[in-house]
């Protein structure tokens, strides 16, 4: 039987050798290994090895042809059929690395998933935010810092606990905001409320925070019951787009992301109804630096309906409601930082996490925090905060000094 028909031999033929060197040659690593099922080892040089793929069943290497890229490796070393042998982010780190030509049928292929991807439904939304982030309180715990922070940290010194990097981005993000005591803030897409209750609590404002995920609603609410904030800081249930009031500052956290392009336009109407005259903002988002649809194995298990945008997307959405952009900062090392966090933090807790789920869960999700580690590393992701003013606003900060004071 041949190899496409999945034959339980063990033998290799001659042309699966090739076929699998083939697959080893595109990653472009001397220092990668391929195994395939009957224990063959295929190298590119005979430099010391850093980590290997090990292909456990022969079906796998026609996944990996027929779904090239993240779907035929993702799905196989989610239920185990590929193995990867080695620190898993720097293995990926290394496959990673090689650049993806944008050929013109990769680019046509590109234009269809984002086409297949458009929705301006908030049924939609509400149904992709309950995929990701409804999992539970407790799973997320067992991972997170103290402040149930699931966006980038910003690191001041490389030794900073994720503790203190969650604490650090929440005053980095404060003081682009230029934020006074007493303002009006209103934050779309809260998570589990840290950004929100810190603002109130450290800088004196008044935050009224929006999110569709009724899990994370449930516990900021308790959060700002607990720490005797309830009366600044107002969680609401409901989408971005219904934002009502004015507001001095406007900022969005890891929001964009599920916002999707065809939604930017409202976007920007709502950031432009809701900014007083001399409000500020800011947007926080992981990017790209050209347009791409999100990986398609992400897609389908972990962020469905999610799309990293461009600066350019990012700046056209201000622009184009005659906002003006004061600062862009890149934070792509930290988000690598943050996910090795994350990641030995999920480690050390996957026994119990696959008790609640079971083996292919954790797989799964090891799979994306030390993907998304390498993506970072690899630049093939972006993080990037955008504070902006209004155009004619002289009520802007004089300097970046703020920024970097000792004290706030």
């Amino acid at each position: 039987m041949s190899w496409m028909g999945g034959s339980a031999s063990t033998g290799v033929t001659g042309l699966e050798r090739r076929l699998a060197r083939r697959i080893l040659e595109a990653s472009g690593d001397p220092r990668l290994r391929l195994v395939l099922w009957n224990s063959e080892e295929l190298r590119l040089s005979d430099a010391p090895a850093l980590g290997r793929v090990v292909l456990r069943e022969r079906r796998v290497l026609r996944d990996l042809l027929l779904a090239p890229g993240s779907n035929g490796l993702g799905d196989a070393y989610a239920s185990g059929a590929l193995e990867i042998e080695g620190d898993l982010p720097s293995v990926l780190k290394l496959a990673f690395a090689a650049p993806r030509r944008a050929t013109p049928l990769r680019r046509a292929a590109w234009a269809w998933q984002l086409w297949r991807r458009r929705s301006r439904s908030r049924s939609k939304a509400r149904a992709n935010v309950h995929h990701h982030y409804d999992l539970g309180n407790d799973f997320y715990a067992r991972w997170l810092d103290r402040s149930m922070s699931y966006t980038c940290a910003y690191f001041p010194t490389p030794t900073a606990s994720l503790e203190e990097a969650q604490i650090a981005k929440h005053e980095h993000v404060a003081r682009k905001l230029w934020l006074r005591p007493g303002e009006r803030v209103v934050e779309a897409g809260c998570g589990w409320g840290s950004l929100a209750l810190h603002l109130a609590r450290a800088h004196g404002a008044r935050v009224t925070a929006y999110n569709i995920s009724s899990e994370q609603i449930r516990y900021a609410r308790e959060q700002a019951r607990a720490q005797g904030l309830s009366d600044r800081v107002e969680f609401r249930e409901d989408d971005y787009r219904n934002i009502a009031g004015s507001y001095d500052a406007f900022v969005s956290v890891g929001m964009l992301e599920h916002v999707g392009p065809e939604n930017y336009r409202r976007l920007g109407r709502v950031i432009d109804r809701c900014l007083a005259p001399d409000g500020r903002g800011l947007i926080h988002s992981i990017g790209r630096v050209a347009r791409r649809p999100m990986d398609p194995w992400i897609s389908r298990h972990i962020f469905p309906g999610a799309y990293a945008p461009t600066l350019e997307q990012m700046v056209a959405i201000l622009s184009k409601r005659d906002f003006a952009v004061l600062d862009v900062e890149d934070l792509r090392l930290h988000y690598e930082k943050t996910l090795a966090h994350w990641l030995e933090r999920f480690e050390k807790n996957a026994a119990e996490i696959e008790r609640r789920f079971d083996a292919r869960f954790v797989r799964t999700w090891r799979l994306y925090l030390a993907g998304s580690q390498a993506s970072f590393h690899t630049s093939s992701l972006q993080l990037w905060q955008v504070a902006f003013a209004r155009s004619r606003s002289n009520a802007i900060p004089w300097t970046r000094a703020k920024l970097y004071a000792r004290e706030a």
